[in-house]
């Protein structure tokens, strides 16, 4: 706890709340399948009305906006603003980030490795989504130029494929 308190005290933190940065966070890394109000609930495991007061919050500060969702009517595709990259280049993440960056590699594998398996434990436990990235998902078949995401039926590029995803289910990982 201690740990996450430093991380969120920053001189970029006070700008906005733990909410709006997580959004903010969210938004910027999410895959254009992804970039809804609801996907965020579902990561922020929060309501979809506290979702949504939290994204519209960030869309009248100027750091997100909302666009109409040609794939799904019913829904908004949300995008961050220049102004909102502006604010994340103020990150206070971007501390843990650097000292985590310091640690050896097999230290840092190490920590990734068991934080991905304690989030998919307590996802399961929770009956709730695991989020991932699209590069690691079982859905993806890659191709020259990017992959095919058998979920949504689409083509990703390269660019898109180290982007989190609602619709994330682990490779198999070998245990050898």
């Amino acid at each position: 706890m201690h740990l996450a308190r430093l991380a969120h005290s920053g001189p970029g933190a006070a700008q906005l709340s733990a909410a709006q940065w997580t959004a903010l966070r969210y938004f910027a890394r999410a895959n254009r399948f992804s970039r809804t109000p609801s996907a965020f609930s579902e990561f922020h495991a929060t309501t979809r009305g506290t979702a949504s007061q939290t994204v519209k919050s960030l869309v009248s500060m100027g750091f997100l906006e909302r666009r109409s969702n040609e794939a799904d009517g019913r829904s908004a595709l949300i995008e961050v603003t220049d102004a909102g990259h502006a604010m994340l280049a103020q990150d206070p993440l971007a501390d843990l980030r650097r000292a985590l960056a310091e640690q050896p590699a097999e230290v840092r594998a190490a920590l990734m490795k068991h934080l991905r398996a304690a989030t998919e434990t307590l996802a399961e436990q929770r009956s709730a989504r695991t989020f991932g990235r699209c590069d690691e998902c079982s859905h993806c078949a890659p191709r020259d130029t990017g992959a095919y995401c058998h979920c949504t039926q689409a083509m990703l590029r390269a660019e898109e494929m180290g982007a989190l995803c609602i619709d994330f289910t682990p490779k198999l990982r070998s245990t050898g």
